[in-house]
């Protein structure tokens, strides 16, 4: 053994130790992955940046009515129940930009089942071949659920077109698959408090 033997094991032992730093948040994440999390699809999942369970307390003083949190930027509802023992975690899809995103504290003021659809003056200018008026049904960028908001024009709802889950495509609303926003409509009510970050 030379004298240079305990300065190669040095630095052995500190590259071995930085490889497994760098992969002990992977490790970490797999190991604390949620059901719900488990169970976004990968399409999803490459369109998202971020998706994992969050705490409430950090963003409302109490889950009176039920809580509704919205991360813009992980694109990913979140629920929980006023007894708090309740929660969801939803992929989805938000605004095409800044500038259609509203952030901040509303609430839910109406429920509505096969929402019919009307396209704001904004939205025609942006698009003049848009239809005026879309009833219920599968044609209709609603679709089969909405939760209308204090804010004028802004809804949590479903959609047909399962492309836009957890990518920047709406225009300003936040969207959901049809079977979780049916869920959350369940589990939700007038007065329930939204929060958009």
């Amino acid at each position: 053994m030379n004298q240079n033997t305990p300065k190669m094991l040095n630095r052995r032992s500190f590259l071995a130790a930085s490889v497994a730093m760098i992969g002990a948040p992977a490790i970490g994440q797999s190991v604390n992955t949620t059901q719900m999390e488990a169970d976004v699809s990968s399409t999803v999942r490459r369109n998202i940046s971020s998706f994992r369970s969050l705490t409430w307390q950090p963003y409302f003083s109490s889950l009176r009515n039920g809580a509704v949190l919205v991360d813009i930027d992980s694109r990913a509802l979140h629920f929980w129940s006023a007894d708090g023992k309740t929660y969801r975690l939803y992929p989805s899809s938000v605004p095409m930009s800044e500038g259609l995103t509203r952030r901040g504290r509303t609430s839910i003021t109406r429920k509505v089942v096969g929402p019919s659809w009307s396209p704001t003056a904004n939205m025609l200018k942006r698009n003049p071949d848009w239809p005026r008026y879309v009833p219920p049904g599968p044609d209709n960028p609603l679709g089969t659920h909405a939760l209308y908001l204090g804010w004028k024009y802004y809804r949590i709802h479903g959609t047909h077109d399962k492309r836009k889950i957890g990518r920047k495509s709406s225009s300003g609303c936040i969207g959901l698959y049809n079977q979780h926003i049916a869920e959350l409509f369940s589990l939700t009510k007038v007065g329930t408090q939204v929060l958009l970050i």
